[in-house]
C-alpha cells in the first residue's frame, strides 16, 4: 500500500501544533524534531488513503500502520532504530492530543515499544591501542600533535566533538584533569592519566606554537589549514580531519579492523573494566546519563575474560 499520499491541511496544522509545542516545552533538537514531523507526516498521509484522521485513529489502526511497514515493496522494512524513534513519536503525538482534550483514549497505551538488538560496541586490544598509539611521527610538529590527540582521547574516552572542541582553559596539566562539556551541555571532570599529560605538555610546548605561526586560537588541537571557526584564525581540528588520521595511523600499524575515534572510546570503557573498574565510575567518566548505556561494555568485558579464561585456565 502506497504512503506517498500528503496529509490533509487539518492533519499538518495539528503536526505544525504539536512540533512546536515538542520544541517550547522540551528543547529537544532541530533533527528530532524534523524527525519526527516526517515520521507522523507520513502516517498521516498512509491515514489519508484510508479515508481516515490522525483524531480518530484507535489501536487497531496503528499496529494496521506499523505491519503494514514490513510489506511495502517499495521501500525497506524500517531498521530497529528508526522503529523505536516512530514509536516514540506517536507516543508523545498522542499523549499531546489527549491532553489537549482532543481525543478521549490514547491508541498507543496498549502497543510495546521495539526492542534493539544489542549491538556490542567495536573496540581493541590493549596491543592494537599500543601499537596504534606509537603510530605517528613525534618528530615532526604535526605527528607530535596527533599523538597527543590520540593518548588523551584513550585515556579519557571522550567522544571525538568534546575532544576536538576541547579549550585550553579546560586543561589543567598541574591536577591532570581535563574539564569537558558533553551532551545537553552537562559538564564532568575527566583525568588524564601521566602518559596522555606528558604528551600534552610536550605538544603545547613544542608542536602548537610552530603550527599556530604566532596566531591566536582558544581551541587545543589547531591545523595549519585556512580557518574553520570564526574565533581560531589558526583553524581547529574538525571532526572529520581526526576521523581520517586516525584511520591513516590505523593502516601505518597494520590494523586492519573497523576504526573510528568512538572506537578508540569503546577501547577506553573496555579495558577499564577488564582491569576492575566499578561500572557507575565508568559511566561517571564517559559522561552517560543512564548507566544502562554503559552496561553494554560489561558484555564486552566478559566475553574477553571467558576467552582469557579458555586459553589459560586448564580446564578452559
Amino acid at each position: 500500500m502506497s504512503h506517498t499520499e500528503q496529509p490533509t491541511a487539518a492533519n499538518a496544522a495539528l503536526l505544525d501544533q504539536f512540533i512546536d509545542t515538542l520544541w517550547l516545552e522540551d528543547g529537544l533538537a532541530k533533527n528530532t524534531l524534523a524527525a519526527y514531523r516526517s515520521d507522523l507526516a507520513l502516517f498521516a498521509g498512509w491515514l489519508a488513503a484510508q479515508r481516515n484522521d490522525l483524531q480518530s485513529v484507535v489501536e487497531a489502526d496503528i499496529r494496521a500502520y506499523l505491519a503494514s511497514l514490513h510489506q511495502d515493496p517499495q521501500r525497506p522494512a524500517p531498521k530497529p532504530a528508526s522503529q523505536r524513534r516512530l514509536h516514540a513519536a506517536l507516543r508523545r503525538f498522542y499523549r499531546f492530543l489527549l491532553n489537549q482534550g482532543r481525543i478521549q483514549h490514547d491508541p498507543m497505551l496498549n502497543i510495546d515499544q521495539p526492542r534493539l538488538p544489542q549491538r556490542l560496541p567495536k573496540t581493541l586490544s590493549e596491543r592494537d591501542v599500543e601499537t596504534l598509539l606509537a603510530a605517528p611521527d613525534t618528530a615532526t610538529a604535526l605527528g607530535l600533535r596527533d599523538r597527543a590527540m590520540l593518548e588523551l582521547l584513550y585515556a579519557s574516552g571522550l567522544r571525538v566533538s568534546e575532544l576536538v572542541n576541547l579549550k585550553l582553559f579546560e586543561l589543567s596539566l598541574d591536577e591532570g584533569v581535563v574539564r569537558v562539556r558533553g551532551k545537553g551541555d552537562k559538564m564532568r571532570l575527566v583525568p588524564l592519566g601521566e602518559i596522555a599529560a606528558n604528551w600534552l605538555a610536550q605538544y603545547l610546548r613544542e608542536s602548537r606554537p610552530i603550527l599556530l605561526k604566532g596566531r591566536a586560537c582558544d581551541e587545543i588541537f589547531v591545523t595549519t589549514r585556512n580557518p574553520a571557526k570564526v574565533d581560531c584564525p589558526a583553524g581547529g581540528m574538525s571532526r572529520q580531519m581526526f576521523w581520517l588520521l586516525i584511520k591513516r595511523y590505523a593502516l601505518q600499524a597494520g590494523i586492519h579492523k573497523p576504526i573510528s575515534p568512538h572506537v578508540l572510546r569503546h577501547a577506553f570503557a573496555t579495558h577499564l573494566l577488564n582491569h576492575g573498574a566499578d561500572l557507575r565510575v565508568v559511566q561517571l567518566l564517559l559522561g552517560h546519563t543512564d548507566i544502562s548505556t554503559t552496561q553494554i561494555y560489561t558484555h564486552v568485558a566478559r566475553e574477553r575474560l571467558k576467552q582469557l579464561h579458555e586459553k589459560h585456565h586448564p580446564r578452559g
